[in-house]
Order: C-alpha cells, then structure tokens, then sequence
C-alpha cells in the first residue's frame, strides 16, 4: 500500500473507527436514556430559541404587545402536547421506521407520502442551519469572536457534528446525552431558583433589558393588524415542535420492545419541552426581559454599542447575577444543546433518506450503510445541503426561521389525516368491543391533532409565506418533481429488463468474434492474446491504430518474426486518433455479422504508486467507456501487475475498478 493510502486510511480510522461487521447491527440500538437525546434534543433545545422568536414578533408593537407572550406560549404549548399525543399513537402503529411518510402513503396514496417525504427532507436541513446559527448566537453573546465569525463557526460547526455521526448512531448518542441531560439540569435549575427568590424570597430580579424601552415599528395595532401579529409570533413559537416526527421516523433504532421505548421517549420529550418553554417565557416576563431585531435603533435607552444577548442568556444572567458560575454553566449548555441539536436532523434525514431510496424515489446510494452501520452518503449530503444554507443567509437565525418548520406541519397534517383513516378503516372490520373502544380513542386523539396541525399550517403559511417561507415551499416542491423523475428513472430501467426477459428466448449468440487491441509486442500484450485464445472464440484476431509508421512498421516486423498464429490487423488512422477507428472497425464487424458476439480484450497495467499513474495517458480507459456503449459489444480488461503493484497484494484491502491505470505497453501512444 502507498504512503498516501496509508495515511488515508489511517486518518479515515482515527476519525470513524473500525468498521462494524453487518451482524452487529444489534448492538448499535439505543436505551430510551440515550434515544431521548439522540431523537429529541432539536425538540427540546428549541425551547431556547422559540420564545426569544415570539418576543422578537411581538416588539414590532412596543412594549404593550409582550403581554400576549404567555398566552402564545401556552397555545403553543397546547399544540405540542397534542402533536406528541398523536405521534404516540403513529409510532405504536407504523413502528418499521417509515415514520410520517410510511403512515402518508399507505392511507393517503403515494403522491401524499412523497409530499410528505420532500417537506421532511427540507425541514430536517434547515433543522441543522437553525440550530448551528442559533448556537452561534448564542456562545457570540459570551464570545464576541464567535458572534463576529459566525458564518465559518457554522460550518465548522455542521462538519464536526457530521464527523461524529459518521461513527455511528449509538456513538453520538453517548456523547449527546451529557450536554443534554445538563441542558435540562442547567435551564430547570434556573428557573427554579428565579421563581423561587421572585415568590417565595421576595427578592427583585431584573433582566439587563428591563429598563429599556421599544421603539414600536407600528404603533396602536388593532383588529386584524394585531391578530396577525399574533399569530406571526404563534407560528415562530411552534418551532417549539420540531423534531416531535424524528422519533416516529427512528423506531426501528431503539432497542426492543422498540414501540413502548418509543412512546416513552415520546412521554418524556414532550413533558420537558413544555416545561421548560413555559418556564422561560413566563420568567422572561417576570424579570422584564426583551429581544428585537436591531438593538441599536429599536432599544430606547440602550448605552451605545450594546451588545443584545439570547433571551436565555439575559434570564441567566439575571438569575445568577451573584454567581456568574451558573450563568456561563447556562450559557455553554444551552450553546452545546443546540450545537448538538442538528444530531436529531442527522439521525432522521438519513433514515428517511434510506427509505425513499428503497422504494426508488432517492438514489440507492442512500440507502447503503457505511463503515459504522450509519447511513454515511445521507449525512454527507445532508452536512452539504445545511452548509449552502447557513451560507446564503450569512448564518442569520431570524432569516432562516421564516423559512423553518412549514416542512414540519405540512408532515404533521397528512400524517394525522392519515392516522385518521387507518383508524376508520380498521374499525370497519373490528368486531371486539374493547379494541374498538381503543382505536375510536386513538382516532380522536388523531383527529384534535389534525384540526390543530392544519390550524398551524394555515397560519404559518399566510404569516410567513412573503418573509421567507416560499423559497421553502419552492424547495419542497422541486424536490418532490426530482423524487418523481428519479423514480420514473428507476420504473423505466425495471419495464425495459422486464420486457427484455419476456423477449429472450435464451439462443446463444451463432458465433463469438474476438479482438485483442495491442500497440506493442509484450509481456501484457501476450497475456492478452493467450487469455483471448483460452476463450475458445469462433474468431480470434488482434489489431493496432496506425498513428506513428515507425512503431507500426515495428510492430509488424516483431509479429511476423514471432510464433504467434492470430492474424494481425492495422487500422489507418490519417489524424492520428485512436478511439474512432477502433469503433469503426467494431462496428463493422457487427454489420457483417448481426448475430455475433464481438468481445474486445484491451490489456491494462495495475501500478502500486499515484504518481505512476499520472504517468499512462487514459486512451484506453476512454475506448472502453465508448465501447460499453456499442450494442453486442463486450469489454474484458486483462490486467498486468507491475512489480510496484506487489505490496498492495500483500493487504487485504479490495481493489477497486477505479484505482487501476489501464495502459497497453511501452509505445501507449499508439494503443
């Protein structure tokens, strides 16, 4: 093996680890300990960055407005606890893993679930793009440098989170569950320590924000203006439920009975996400707390240069004013949960991506699991696609969140209207009272989770479609023409062998024509002409392109004084090409002989170092690349290893087609 391999298989182990045999699949499924952080933590960690959002929507209309925060919360609030009483139900139901798109397309047909599947695929990137840019907000309110690079903390950022996912599922699940679990320690801590020194003690906590005014950008809203506002802040508060589906979506990770752990991991998301999204918002009210768009002109009061801090990051530092310990305990959790949070993005949008490509609506590629069991082309393409995005929006978390969770609720709303429909259609056969009792249960449950997704997805669509949510829906509406032209693709590939079947009558071709490309009399080329010879052809013969008279009068002269009994052809070529006449002269033979096999036998040299192979021109690569596609035509490459190639037989690693050089002698520039 080559120094260069070396090291790139060396790194490659370093970063990834030994790869993992297939029989090992079972002991990469998760305990409900550790799927709470690998499925959840987007679900849980939004709740840092979701009530700052229904602030931020709510100081267009001055200070009076933020009144209507903890009503928006508690609507929102509402609505999760609904969805993961729903998605109960779906995870218990469709436990294989397929998730919103399986329950879509088994009830509502397949244009449904490939709806489904497009809207998903396109929320779980911005899913990665927000919770990256979030972080970066967060972590430059403590770390300026951060806050002033943000765009290559991001991308670096996604690239890490790829890399560790790349080792396997379990593997960043272990290494989630700590800045998880403290997220959830650090932020409970928090808000039982502010709402026990503001009731119980007394004691005044004010945020650094309190005394600021808002410079309304409309003053005096009424009416619709006002419910419109409303609901704007309503539907960037329901990020708050992102992540709630990847569960469903992840079944078949967790350990058995894969179902219950499931739903229990359901139970658990949901009771600490609505925890502590009510537990900030009500706290941030209580201390005064503000968040705007642009501090400079919309902060009445703000000394100048003042630098906005997260609203998590200002309760902190007003709770833990005199213990500046638990301030930066809060702020570097809440910066790792949602740097960590895009894992849950890298753990569904492969899964899902496996399944589209299994029913042939996405590459096969993606549905092949890498070295450590992990669906590898997946979270490539996945840290690509959220790395274009963070790009293009220069990493702004209020940019990217108008066009974040219209995905998300277009899923929510056909996977309920078709949980909806599977519990209708099963009760027209059912006929014991006690399962009846249960299914007509779960399908209200499935139904209010409906009537509410739907609610959410109308309003979303109207409050944010002209701020940023149609490059979303234009996304999920040329994914899905992509998803169909690539599964017509495939339907077209299986009709054309299908009916090619039908037609074979299984006759052997009448003769079989073989051709052994030469350039100079050698060791390669012998090899060659002997294996060709040992394949019993009807015809045998070899032929060399004429593009230097010297070496081919050469050529003929070694030939004729040899033993070799093949006759030997020279083909003209005026201008010196070698690819065309040898097609030509292909060709030809099948015209003279429709009803024969003509199998072109081109020697090649297998080099052991790179820089050997810079030095042998591609002519022959490029005249099999012509050749496969003749008719009637097969190709048979005779490899020579040369001695630089003797340490690679001495590893076990497989050598691919691609790492070959093919080259046909010493004169290669006459083939």
């Amino acid at each position: 093996m080559s120094t260069v391999s070396k090291v790139s298989v060396a790194t490659k182990r370093l970063l990834l680890g030994r790869p993992f045999r297939s029989d090992k699949l079972g002991h990469t499924l998760l305990p409900k300990r550790i799927a709470l952080p690998v499925f959840a933590s987007d679900a849980m960690s939004s709740v840092a960055y979701a009530p700052q959002e229904i602030f931020l929507v709510l100081s267009v209309a001055g200070i009076t407005a933020l009144a209507f925060t903890p009503w928006v919360a508690v609507a929102v609030a509402v609505v999760l606890a609904v969805v993961v009483a729903s998605y109960r139900q779906n995870v218990h139901a469709y436990p294989s893993g397929g998730g919103d798109y399986e329950v879509a397309t088994v009830n509502l047909g397949p244009n449904a679930g490939l709806t489904v599947g497009s809207a998903l695929l396109v929320d779980y990137v911005l899913t990665v793009a927000v919770s990256v840019t979030s972080a970066a907000e967060n972590i430059g309110s403590a770390v300026p440098f951060v806050s002033e690079h943000k765009v290559w903390f991001c991308v670096g950022a996604i690239v890490l989170i790829a890399a560790v996912n790349l080792r396997g599922i379990k593997e960043s699940g272990a290494l989630l569950a700590i800045p998880t679990y403290a997220f959830i320690v650090g932020v409970l801590g928090m808000l039982v320590w502010g709402f026990t020194e503001i009731f119980v003690l007394g004691e005044e906590i004010r945020s650094e924000t309190a005394d600021f005014g808002i410079a309304a950008e409309q003053d005096n809203l009424t009416g619709l203006a006002l419910v419109f506002l409303v609901a704007r802040s309503f539907s960037s508060g329901c990020a708050a439920l992102t992540g709630v589906e990847a569960i469903s979506n992840g079944v078949p990770a967790f350990r058995k009975p894969k179902s219950r752990n499931a739903a229990t991991t359901l139970l658990m998301l949901g009771a600490f996400s609505i925890t502590l999204l009510l537990g900030i918002v009500l706290l941030a009210q209580e201390i005064g707390a503000k968040y705007v768009m642009n501090p400079s002109t919309d902060l009445v009061g703000a000394p100048e240069g003042y630098q906005q801090k997260a609203m998590i990051a200002q309760l902190a530092h007003a709770v833990f004013d005199s213990f500046p310990a638990g301030f930066f305990f809060v702020a570097l959790v809440t910066a790792l949960i949602l740097l960590l949070a895009a894992n849950t993005a890298f753990n569904g949008f492969p899964v899902l991506g496996s399944v589209l490509a299994q029913d042939r609506y996405l590459p096969r590629q993606l549905h092949t699991r890498g070295d450590r069991l992990a669906f590898s082309n997946g979270i490539l393409f996945l840290a690509a696609a959220a790395i274009i995005f963070v790009v293009a929006f220069d990493a702004q978390v209020t940019s990217l969140i108008q066009l974040y969770i219209v995905g998300v609720f277009v899923s929510f709303t056909l996977s309920q209207t078709g949980m909806v429909r599977h519990w209708t259609r099963l009760l027209r056969t059912e006929s014991d009272p006690s399962a009846r009792r249960r299914m007509m249960q779960s399908r209200v449950v499935n139904s209010v989770g409906l009537v509410m997704t739907a609610t959410v997805l109308v309003v979303v669509l109207i409050t944010k479609f002209t701020a940023g949510a149609w490059i979303a829906v234009l996304a999920m509406v040329a994914l899905f023409v992509v998803m169909k032209l690539i599964h017509h693709h495939y339907a077209s590939v299986q009709r054309e062998l299908d009916e090619a079947e039908a037609d074979d009558e299984g006759v052997l071709p009448s003769r079989t024509h073989s051709i052994v490309l030469v350039s100079s009399l050698h060791m390669a080329s012998r090899r060659a002409l002997r294996y060709a010879r040992a394949t019993r052809p009807d015809v045998l013969e070899a032929i060399t392109v004429n593009v230097d008279d010297r070496d081919t009068r050469k050529l003929v002269s070694q030939w004729e004084a040899s033993d070799i009994t093949i006759p030997l052809k020279v083909i003209a070529s005026p201008y010196r090409e070698i690819t065309r006449p040898v097609i030509d002269y292909v060709r030809r033979v099948r015209r003279e002989s429709p009803r024969d096999v003509v199998t072109v036998f081109i020697p090649e040299y297998v080099v052991g170092h790179w820089w050997e192979q810079i030095l042998h021109n591609q002519s022959a690569l490029r005249l099999k690349g012509r050749l496969l596609f003749e008719p009637g035509v097969m190709v048979t490459s005779v490899p020579w290893q040369l001695t630089s190639s003797d340490r690679r037989k001495e590893t076990k690693r497989y050598w691919a087609p691609g790492e070959t050089r093919r080259a046909l002698g010493e004169s290669e520039r006459t083939l």
